[in-house]
């Protein structure tokens, strides 16, 4: 971590090699330069996948203004054995006693102009939840939602386990984070009975959603391929989701729309599928591309 700050810090590369040294997978190539490769493909499977959203976007949560607002991101990261604190829970030293998780940021929320559901923010925060309740048994822990959205195999009856662990639900629609006396406070309206409220909590977690690559503007102009409102890969028309308008050309993953992984596994292995199943055929040709 020490090394990372001091490269960030030199402003330039100075070939210096401490990088490579400390880096215990061999990430790290210099020898690497910038080159142009021109490829001649048969078939072209796009797997750009996503961009987490921004929470700074939605600046009434105080994201970058107070060090414990945290990201579902940084919190997978500070519950993962290999990451800094090596799996143990600190919010500027201390494990957290009052949790709040707040659904829905950047989704569903016509402000920021995503107005989609991202399918994945329920369920990573309720195991992200379970994680702290089994990590810190006495912790409070309270989850602000919009809906709950438990569609896959198995993740209603998961829902209904972390509800068991005494992870409190709350319908709500949360207005504003803001510090008093040392503490974080959480504002909103209980939907519900439609009454406002305040949560006191050292640790705030944003559940972000997904959003489109901002590099998705140059590959489909260069390709031909259309875009969905939402601002996604568009499929081609009728129920084939992989798809796209331009013939050889194929969709998988979250490029097409915000999946989980067992969804974004089953359609990458049809685009596989189908671009075999184009490519035996023989030689392909498009005037699109």
């Amino acid at each position: 971590m020490e090394e990372a700050k001091r490269c960030l810090n030199c402003g330039g590369c100075s070939d210096c090699g401490e990088c490579a040294k400390y880096c215990q997978p061999k990430a790290v190539a210099y020898g690497m330069r910038e080159e142009r490769i021109e490829l001649h493909v048969g078939t072209i499977i796009l797997a750009t996948g996503f961009d987490p959203f921004d929470p700074k976007r939605k600046p009434e949560f105080g994201y970058g203004i107070y060090a414990n607002v945290l990201h579902g991101l940084e919190l997978e990261r500070l519950c993962s054995a290999s990451g800094p604190t090596k799996g143990e829970i600190l919010i500027q030293g201390k494990r957290p006693k009052e949790v709040v998780f707040i659904h829905c940021v950047g989704s569903r929320d016509k402000s920021v102009g995503n107005e989609y559901c991202s399918r994945v923010c329920c369920m990573y925060t309720a195991k992200q939840a379970h994680l702290i309740r089994d990590k810190i048994p006495d912790a409070h822990i309270t989850v602000l939602y919009m809906d709950v959205r438990a569609f896959g195999k198995g993740f209603e009856e998961f829902y209904e386990r972390v509800q068991k662990e005494h992870v409190v639900y709350r319908k709500a629609n949360p207005s504003e984070i803001y510090r008093k006396n040392g503490k974080l406070m959480v504002r909103g309206e209980d939907t519900l009975i439609g009454e406002p409220f305040e949560l006191e909590a050292d640790l705030v977690v944003l559940a972000g959603g997904l959003v489109p690559r901002k590099e998705e503007d140059f590959v489909s102009g260069l390709l031909g391929l259309e875009k969905s409102p939402d601002r996604f890969y568009a499929e081609a028309p009728g129920l084939d989701p992989i798809r796209t308008g331009v013939e050889g050309v194929f969709l998988a993953g979250c490029c097409q729309g915000p999946k989980d992984i067992p969804d974004t596994v089953a359609q990458a292995s049809g685009a596989a599928s189908l671009a075999c199943a184009l490519l035996a055929k023989g030689k392909v040709r498009s005037s699109e591309l």
